[in-house]
């Protein structure tokens, strides 16, 4: 650890988007302490992904926390309905899908603000997207900005006026191609993520999935190969 470096919490769930997030903020110049989640979804390979990428960025910490959100449902991702599919991204509609997961990152936030006050860190980094994603009502500005302003109303260092919290979303109006093109200037290896919704058993993403399919947009998009195997798009990966 670097003691003259500002420490910063950084949301990693092993994908492309928190991936990058994680590269962005050691570029510049922070400690990063990564946190991933293991909150009762079917995609639970991600979280041996965030522990990789974690890894290979050496951060300074990871902290895996369990929460079931299963105990609630109502998404695709922690309860019993099925991951939308498609032939193309031309499919996916401007209706929020049943991916969504009911504050999901309010949830996530809340923890990462407990993290940072107990670090000492200012600063949270989470990769949501409001250009090329899925439609999730908690991906916007607006709620970023609102969250925010609560978490510096809501902790003893906020109060005290010891610490005020800053929420990065350096890849908020980014297309998933400008996305790819600056972690690959970083040195992202996206062989190390995981973005499907609904994987195979052995890990290797369906290519159907809107989180596929955006995924697979963006690296066509940025004109470079994207490295992982998808078990239903035959010439990609």
């Amino acid at each position: 650890m670097t003691a003259n470096k500002p420490k910063a919490v950084v949301l990693l769930s092993g994908g492309l988007d928190s991936t990058t997030i994680l590269a962005i903020a050691q570029s510049r110049g922070y400690e990063t302490y990564a946190l991933t989640f293991r909150y009762g979804q079917r995609h639970t390979q991600e979280v041996e992904h965030a522990r990789r990428v974690a890894k290979a960025f050496e951060a300074a910490g990871h902290v895996v926390v369990d929460i079931d959100l299963r105990a609630f449902g109502g998404s695709a991702l922690t309860g019993d309905l099925e991951v939308p599919k498609h032939h193309s991204i031309d499919e996916i509609d401007d209706q929020i899908p049943v991916t969504y997961v009911p504050a999901r990152n309010t949830i996530f936030l809340s923890f990462a603000l407990a993290y940072a006050e107990t670090l000492g860190a200012g600063d949270v980094f989470i990769g949501v997207n409001a250009v090329d994603y899925s439609g999730y009502p908690d991906c916007r500005p607006e709620y970023i900005a609102a969250f925010q302003r609560m978490a510096n109303l809501a902790t003893k260092a906020g109060v005290e006026g010891r610490q005020a919290l800053t929420i990065h979303t350096p890849l908020i109006e980014m297309s998933k191609s400008e996305i790819i093109r600056t972690g690959l200037a970083l040195k992202v290896d996206y062989g190390l993520t995981s973005t499907c919704y609904d994987p195979a058993p052995d890990g290797a993403p369906c290519g159907e999935c809107d989180a596929c399919l955006l995924r697979l947009k963006g690296f066509e998009e940025a004109g470079v190969v994207d490295p992982l195997r998808y078990g239903k798009i035959k010439g990609k990966g």
